[in-house]
C-alpha cells in the first residue's frame, strides 16, 4: 500500500489525481503511469471513480519503472443535497468497507445511466445505453462514455459540444444520483486506511460564502486534506482558495488542513490537466506528509519491546 517516498517531494513533481480506462480515462493504467515517468513524475496516485479495478497493474507498472504508485479512488458522494467528490489517497484497495462502498456506486452508476440512456432515447440518440456499454468496455460506464459515442455515432461533433448540449449540468443528461453523503465517504476512505481528500472545489460552482461552508463541513466530518490545484489554474484563485481553508480551519476549530494537488487527467491533448502540471506552494502541508507521519509511529510502535 504505502511505499517510501524522497524526505522532501517539494521539488518533485507529484500527480495525485487521475484517471485510467478503469472508469473514464482512455489510457490504460500502465500506459498512464508510463506517461506520468516520461513526465517526470516521481509520486503518483491512480484515483478512478468509484473504483480500484486499475490499481493492480499501475503498482506494478511503477515497480517495473521505479515510480512511486499510491493506491486511490474518487468517490462520487453528496454534501447535502449538492454532488461533491471525495479523493481515497494511500488506501487499502482490498478493504472490506470499500469493497461495499464500490459495490454499493456501481449498482448506482447503473441505474444513472440507464436513465441517461432512457433521456437520450427521448431526443432521438437510439442505441445510447448499448453504444455507451460500448465505448465503456470493463470500465465503469459514466457520462463521458456517452458523450464518447455521441461523437462516434456523429451527433456531436466534439466531448465538449456533447457536455454542451446534452450531458452537462442542467441538460437532460444530467440525472440527479443518491449518492452517499460526504460524512460517510470519509469514513470509508478511513476505514480504509485512507487520506480524504476533497476534489477540486473551485469546479463546483459554488459563491465564496458556499465554497467556504463546504470547506468547513469537510474538516468538522473529519476531511484529512483539500486539493489546492487540479489542473493548471489562475494563481489569484490559488490564492483565494488558501485564504478560504485557513478562514475554515479557524471557524471550525481546526489545524489547517494538509493541501494535495493533480492533473485530474483523463486523456493527452489536454495541457491544462496534463500529468504533472502543477506544484504545490512550498510554505503549505502536503498530504503525503501524513503518510510519513502514520508510518513513522507504526514503525516506532512495532520497535517497542
Amino acid at each position: 500500500m504505502f511505499k517510501t517516498l524522497s524526505a522532501d517531494l517539494k521539488t518533485d513533481l507529484v500527480d495525485l489525481h487521475s484517471h485510467s480506462t478503469a472508469s473514464d480515462g482512455i489510457l490504460s493504467p500502465e500506459q498512464l503511469v508510463s506517461r506520468a515517468k516520461s513526465r517526470g513524475v516521481s509520486l503518483f496516485a491512480l484515483t478512478d471513480h468509484d473504483t480500484v479495478g486499475g490499481i493492480a497493474e499501475a503498482q506494478r507498472t511503477g515497480d517495473r519503472l521505479g515510480i512511486d504508485v499510491v493506491a486511490g479512488i474518487e468517490f462520487s458522494s453528496l454534501w447535502g443535497r449538492r454532488s461533491v467528490h471525495v479523493v481515497g489517497l494511500n488506501v487499502d484497495p482490498q478493504s472490506e468497507s470499500l469493497r461495499q462502498a464500490i459495490v454499493l456506486r456501481e449498482h448506482l452508476r447503473q441505474e444513472r445511466a440507464e436513465r441517461i440512456a432512457g433521456q437520450l432515447e427521448k431526443r432521438g440518440f437510439h442505441g445510447a445505453l448499448e453504444g455507451g456499454r460500448a465505448q465503456a468496455g470493463e470500465a465503469v460506464l459514466g457520462r463521458p462514455h456517452f458523450a464518447r459515442w455521441l461523437v462516434e455515432a456523429g451527433h456531436v461533433e466534439d466531448m465538449s459540444r456533447a457536455f454542451k448540449r446534452y450531458l452537462g449540468a442542467g441538460k437532460v443528461g444530467d440525472v440527479r444520483v443518491e449518492w452517499p453523503q460526504m460524512a460517510e465517504t470519509i469514513e470509508t476512505i478511513h476505514a480504509a486506511g485512507g487520506s480524504a481528500v476533497l476534489a477540486h472545489p473551485l469546479k463546483y460552482g459554488l459563491t465564496r460564502t458556499q465554497l467556504l461552508r463546504l470547506l468547513g463541513a469537510f474538516l468538522e466530518e473529519g476531511g484529512d486534506a483539500v486539493e489546492l490545484l487540479c489542473g493548471r489554474q489562475n494563481p489569484v484563485q490559488t490564492r483565494e482558495l488558501r485564504n478560504l481553508l485557513l478562514a475554515a480551519a479557524e471557524t471550525a476549530g481546526k489545524p489547517p488542513p494538509h493541501c494535495s494537488l493533480g492533473s485530474d487527467f483523463h486523456q493527452p491533448e489536454q495541457p491544462w490537466r496534463e500529468l504533472g502540471c502543477v506544484w504545490l506552494p512550498t510554505d503549505v502541508e502536503p498530504v503525503w506528509n501524513l503518510w510519513h507521519t502514520l508510518h513513522r509511529e507504526q514503525r516506532s510502535q512495532t520497535s517497542l519491546p
